[in-house]
């Protein structure tokens, strides 16, 4: 019998084009069904806020209970009369920007605009994100066309499409899907310039350039206006530029340096103060040489895994279980480099390791200078830039360095892992501990409630109140963990009315002000149960849990005893 037949039945039952098209459409179906899975996570209704301009106006719940519903318009636009009133709504999202929030504003400002068109639902607001990465796949597909070929194109793009990464954050509204867009859109327009000759007078390829120039400078400016770790990536162009086209070498840098200029207003004027109001201690600070390296190569493990491999189940997974994937992606990089190596593929090969691996070791020097942990932060998200790259080299070694006889089975075994990591995460790991707070709110909704939470962090107070029932009383007491078990029974004892029902909603993760042993969590327990059981009886408990620890809380409703 020969054992290569099932192979060769296969690549004559599917031609590979077929294959990537089908990956490609499945990738938009997926985000189209998934706008509203889930609900807003801790930093998605960050962006909301933040994107309605009303930041300045959100005020940090204090000691004694206030209205849910008063948090409620900060999600929405503000009451606007006249285009003066649009002006100064925009005016108050770039301002609210300079004090805290880390980011460029042209993906708020975007947010914005939707929401004036489209309004605050899950859906809404992260279906401009969604356009963005189809944009980014058809753009991955010229990227892919112009270094590899047709087939090359559509493969890149339809990796792309269904990477687990890229699918989790095409429906997160956050600034990860157009920044893959402009890492996309950049370097296919820069191989489309190196491409086609500057000697050529033909109109349509004066034309073409015109076309190219425009969305290279373009996205050069949007890639900085939306992530300054696209900086990195602006470097890797530059080295591309002085590897493939030295020659010409002043045109691509007058068309960097064009784009880099297009942001010039926003950096003196806001970039500055952003970095200066920074807090760079989230990145932490290593100072023992030793742990220092395990940390950073743990980092660079981490971000491979999430990035290639794993999505957003990183979020899920143990330390040790990411560790070793990312050990695995390392392994194929190498192999695959090797392979293409001998196979004579040295040029793009190296391009590719340009593309994918150099912004990665750009990072990784500075973490080590600086002594800092930024490559990883955020899940692997911060270098999402690499990712294209990445899918770069994978798609040249398939096309490139695999042997024609296994290509169409290892390719539909890469592409059916990646949908069964995206689907699964989608279908397996649900995210509404809010709308179950809400369903247990309206089953008394004329009556008032007062929620107990351990959390003063803003991401679980506007949750809260975009999710709880508009029309129900609901007054919400917010306080340090530390706290919050003195200032309930302040509240009980000169209280001016009777709350038929307590939720206490425990975080696992308050965010603020975390108590630091199990001891102190133990001790406000039995504080928290001590002050409830004097006019209360526990009726129900229940663990909610969603896709990461922020989301994880204890939910236990009290009614108040009848002889109280």
């Amino acid at each position: 019998m020969n054992p290569g037949f099932p192979v060769t039945k296969l690549n004559k039952l599917v031609s590979l084009e077929t294959l990537a098209l089908a990956a490609i459409a499945i990738a938009v179906l997926l985000r189209i069904v998934n706008l509203g899975s889930r609900e807003f996570w801790y930093d998605e209704v960050l962006s909301l806020l933040l994107a309605t301009g009303q930041k300045s106006a959100y005020q940090t719940p204090k000691d004694i209970p206030v209205a849910l519903a008063e948090y409620l318009p900060l999600l929405t636009l503000p009451l606007e009369s006249g285009f003066g009133a649009v002006i100064s709504t925009v005016k108050e999202l770039l301002l609210s920007l300079l004090g805290g929030e880390p980011h460029p504003p042209l993906f708020y400002l975007s947010q914005h605009l939707w929401l004036r068109l489209f309004g605050n639902s899950e859906a809404s607001m992260r279906s401009l994100n969604t356009l963005f990465s189809i944009g980014a796949i058809a753009s991955a597909y010229s990227l892919g066309k112009v270094f590899i070929g047709h087939r090359g194109g559509l493969l890149l793009a339809a990796f792309l499409g269904i990477n687990p990464f890229y699918l989790f954050h095409s429906l997160n509204v956050r600034m990860y899907a157009p920044l893959v867009l402009w890492t996309t859109l950049s370097a296919a327009a820069l191989f489309h310039l190196i491409k086609e000759s500057p000697k050529s007078k033909a109109n349509h390829s004066l034309h073409h350039q015109l076309w190219w120039n425009i969305l290279f400078i373009g996205s050069i400016a949007a890639g900085l206006l939306t992530f300054y770790f696209y900086l990195y990536w602006v470097i890797a162009l530059a080295v591309l530029v002085v590897y493939l086209d030295r020659q010409h070498w002043w045109q691509h840098g007058l068309r960097l340096g064009a784009g880099v200029m297009l942001t010039i207003p926003w950096m003196l004027w806001g970039g500055i103060k952003q970095i200066r109001s920074a807090d760079l201690q989230r990145f932490g600070s290593l100072k023992n040489t030793g742990s220092a390296i395990l940390t950073h190569l743990q980092d660079t493990t981490q971000t491979l895994a999430s990035n290639l491999v794993l999505g957003d189940w990183v979020t899920s997974l143990p330390t040790i279980s990411i560790v070793i994937v990312g050990c695995l992606a390392i392994a194929f990089i190498i192999a695959s480099s090797l392979k293409l190596w001998r196979q004579g593929e040295r040029k793009d090969l190296t391009v590719a390791l340009i593309l994918g691996i150099l912004p990665l070791l750009i990072a990784l020097g500075l973490d080590i200078v600086t002594k800092k942990t930024t490559l990883n932060f955020g899940g692997g998200r911060t270098m999402i830039i690499i990712l294209p790259g990445c899918l770069l080299l994978l798609t040249l070694w398939l096309e490139k360095a695999l042997s024609s006889q296994w290509r169409t089975l290892v390719i539909s075994s890469l592409l059916l892992l990646y949908l069964t990591i995206g689907i699964s995460d989608f279908s397996l790991r649900q995210r509404s501990i809010f709308h179950s707070v809400a369903e247990i709110i309206s089953q008394q909704k004329e009556q008032p409630i007062l929620i107990a939470m351990n959390s003063k962090a803003w991401g679980h107070v506007l949750r809260l109140a975009y999710y709880a029932p508009s029309k129900t009383p609901v007054m919400l007491l917010a306080e340090h963990p530390a706290d919050l078990a003195t200032s309930l029974e302040k509240v009980l004892k000169n209280e001016t009315q009777q709350y038929p029902r307590i939720l206490w909603l425990e975080s696992a993760n308050p965010v603020w002000s975390k108590l630091k042993t199990s001891a102190q969590i133990e001790t406000e327990h039995q504080k928290m149960q001590e002050i409830l059981s004097k006019q209360f009886q526990l009726t129900k408990t229940q663990n909610l849990t969603g896709t990461m620890d922020l989301d994880s809380f204890t939910l236990k409703v009290y009614n108040r005893s009848t002889n109280s």
